[in-house]
């Protein structure tokens, strides 16, 4: 616990001078602030931008974060000189995967101030924020460990959080689209924060399997990764 402590107290300070992956946590929550208070249009449901752009930020953040923090290290063989130094990669992995859970976890309480969310409805919001944050780090930390430089990663990572983040957009507008959506933890995410009043008879079975399964989909790609190409 001391290494990955010291791993996350590293990440926090690279943060700053890291202007791609600072960009990843502050874009939406600071969109979703100017959207709320610039845009007023009667049709629309009540804080639409901040289910929107909350949904969008689980699927994209975490997982272009993660990606681009351990394919730098990668890169730059910062890891393999932290690897060198008695820190083992469980200990790199879980200081890392703390720096951006937290990270985004910080986002999201943006999201719920803007949101106005209270009591019962601010909980689910946080806890389900929460699942998806982690599901797409571990996406990110698939790819960060299957990627040898950042344009690599870069490569692999785009195209995911294209489909994890616009996926629950798109299916508003098209019914085609959200047949596919369904099958996609994002999506699933997006209709439980959209009715948090209703979350407790709103999760289903097929919700929770597709979140749990998606997940471990993720965790097993990452496993995959790890064993054939390593952090060094």
């Amino acid at each position: 616990m001391k290494n990955s402590k010291a791993i996350f107290i590293k990440q926090i300070k690279d943060t700053f001078k890291n202007k791609t992956v600072l960009i990843q946590f502050i874009m939406f929550p600071i969109l979703t602030i100017l959207m709320e208070k610039a845009v007023n249009v009667e049709e629309l449901p009540e804080h639409f931008f901040v289910n929107m752009f909350a949904a969008m930020y689980i699927g994209m953040a975490p997982l272009t974060a993660m990606s681009a923090v351990i394919s730098e290290e990668k890169e730059k063989n910062t890891l393999r000189a932290l690897l060198l130094s008695n820190v083992k990669p469980m200990e790199y992995l879980l200081g890392i995967g703390a720096y951006v859970w937290s990270a985004c976890m910080i986002g999201a309480c943006v999201f719920a101030v803007v949101g106005e969310y209270r009591g019962k409805d601010l909980i689910s919001f946080l806890v389900i924020m929460a699942v998806g944050i982690l599901a797409s780090s571990l996406i990110g930390a698939a790819i960060g460990t299957w990627s040898s430089s950042q344009m690599a990663a870069t490569s692999l990572s785009v195209p995911a959080m294209i489909v994890f983040s616009f996926l629950p957009m798109i299916s508003q507008f098209n019914e085609s689209v959200k047949n596919v959506a369904k099958y996609v933890y994002s999506q699933q995410i997006s209709l439980l924060i959209s009715d948090l009043t209703n979350v407790g008879t709103r999760i289903s079975i097929e919700s929770l399997t597709i979140i749990l399964l998606n997940t471990a989909v993720a965790f097993l790609c990452f496993i995959l990764a790890y064993r054939k190409c390593g952090l060094a």
